[in-house]
């Protein structure tokens, strides 16, 4: 139920139509939950229906204009109800990884390339959290809101940072395998 608690916390920081929306998921809370453009209006129709959010008025006729959604004080009370709940941790579950492990019974062949693109991957978006970080977060950006949402960026940082040190060393790894025919 994450997604429709995403999209409570983006109308919160700005009330925003659908469009606008899923630019600023493409742009900050998309790094770390996606969704599709189809999935952020559905779950904006089913908040709607649900009492937590609603269209703002508008000027002109609602035919062809896009709606602007606020939250609702319900649709507050939920989210602070959702985050102030406990979760468990989520096991990681990934593919590569479980390529990794199957390469290990039925051979290599690709394993070693799709690594370095991966590799190559995780670098790319470190360097783009770190330009965010950099333009996002200099001295004076200490609100708590501001450090908060820095937590969030700095998390992404240490997992690509993770992973950019992992794959180098499975890459190190790969060199010392005996040489496959």
């Amino acid at each position: 139920m994450s997604l429709p608690h995403a999209i409570l916390t983006a109308l919160l920081e700005k009330p925003s139509s659908g469009l606008e929306l899923t630019r600023r998921f493409d742009k900050s809370i998309g790094y770390f939950w996606s969704a599709t453009h189809q999935q952020i209006y559905r779950e904006l129709g089913k908040l709607e229906a649900e009492g937590y959010i609603r269209a703002l008025p508008t000027q002109q006729p609602a035919r062809g204009q896009k709606k602007a959604y606020e939250v609702l004080p319900a649709g507050r009370a939920e989210l602070a109800r959702w985050t102030a709940a406990a979760q468990e941790p989520k096991p990681l579950r990934d593919t590569l990884l479980l390529r990794l492990r199957a390469s290990a019974v039925v051979g290599t062949e690709g394993i070693e390339d799709d690594l370095r693109r991966h590799l190559a991957l995780h670098q790319r978006q470190l360097t783009e959290y770190e330009e965010i970080q950099d333009r996002d977060f200099g001295p004076g950006k200490d609100t708590p809101q501001d450090r908060l949402r820095h937590l969030v960026l700095r998390a992404g940082i240490d997992l690509e940072t993770f992973w950019t040190q992992w794959l180098t060393h499975a890459l190190a790894e790969f060199e010392e395998l005996p040489a496959h025919e």
